[in-house]
């Protein structure tokens, strides 16, 4: 359950309205690292955390705030709209065809579909995307990518401060900016959290005892003249482990060769016969293969090993 205050985390009044410029600041909203994204992320991170408690609880604060972030921005854009000069704008326009093309910039959609109001979208009209968010479980592996949501996120607003020389749209952004700043820091002691409760040892490394562990302290290099062994990444040890890292002319690590086995005859590929046949992916013969992948595995339960 969630509860809402109508009063705004942050102000969000520009002096001025700018129709171009709301058309830039959908992307912070609408964007693949806008404050839609880094929302659904959260809560979705939150929502499916089976850790309840502290890490559970922080997700879903900074998940909740980030939602009075896109109700704080959705906010401004309206008020950068509001009363925009059309038909002044349009009688401008036509003596001046370098102003007609700077107009032309704006965002016909917040006027045609959203009857001035900010999209869901991005700087493009792009709808945003559910593709955008991370949420996998792992609390290691989705903190690494709040960071870095969080770096783009700010990085985008930080542009577009530099876009305007409104006060009141500065005043909003350099919240933003603070907000971000910190939350770089929460995901970052988050994943110090993680270490120091024993949940990971900084790594993403499950099945590790499965991996080809030595190739896994190796700098592969793969152009002529490279300096990329000058850098930590390719000396010393490594981060976990204590391994000594090895710094190594990129080459083949097997005699496999990419050849690909005969076309479907069906699928009319261009085809020399090399191969032999190809053989025909029909309904039925997927349902053979399926079975016959049945029969090995019982076989191999019943008979390891032979």
């Amino acid at each position: 359950m969630y509860r809402h205050t109508k009063e705004l985390q942050w102000s969000a009044k520009p002096e001025r309205p700018d129709a171009l410029y709301a058309a830039k600041l959908q992307e912070v909203i609408g964007g693949q690292f806008g404050e839609m994204t880094v929302m659904m992320q959260y809560m979705w991170q939150g929502w499916a955390c089976r850790t309840p408690g502290k890490y559970k609880d922080m997700i879903l604060d900074i998940g909740t705030e980030e939602i009075g972030h896109v109700e704080m921005l959705t906010t401004l854009l309206a008020r950068l709209l509001e009363g925009a000069p059309a038909e002044t704008q349009a009688e401008a326009a036509a003596a001046n065809p370098a102003l007609a093309a700077v107009l032309g910039g704006q965002n016909p959609q917040q006027a045609i579909v959203s009857g001035g109001f900010a999209m869901p979208t991005n700087s493009q009209g792009v709808p945003w995307n559910a593709g955008y968010i991370v949420a996998s479980g792992n609390l290691l592996a989705d903190f690494r990518h709040n960071v870095a949501a969080e770096a783009q996120g700010r990085l985008q607003v930080s542009r577009l401060i530099g876009m305007t020389d409104d006060p009141g749209v500065k005043e909003t952004l350099s919240f933003a900016l603070a907000r971000d700043t910190f939350h770089q820091q929460q995901w970052l002691l988050g994943i110090e959290q993680l270490i120091e409760d024993g949940h990971t040892d900084g790594l993403e490394d499950s099945r590790k005892d499965e991996e080809a562990s030595e190739h896994a302290s190796v700098f592969y290099s793969f152009h002529e003249g490279s300096t990329a062994h000058e850098g930590r990444w390719a000396q010393g040890t490594t981060l976990v482990g204590d391994q000594e890292i090895r710094f190594e002319e990129g080459r083949a690590l097997t005699d496999d060769v990419q050849e690909l086995p005969a076309p479907d005859p069906l699928h009319f590929s261009t085809y020399d016969g090399s191969k032999g046949p190809g053989k025909p992916g029909t309904a039925g013969g997927a349902y053979a293969q399926g079975a016959q992948n049945l029969m090995n595995k019982a076989k191999e339960k019943l008979t390891p090993g032979e």
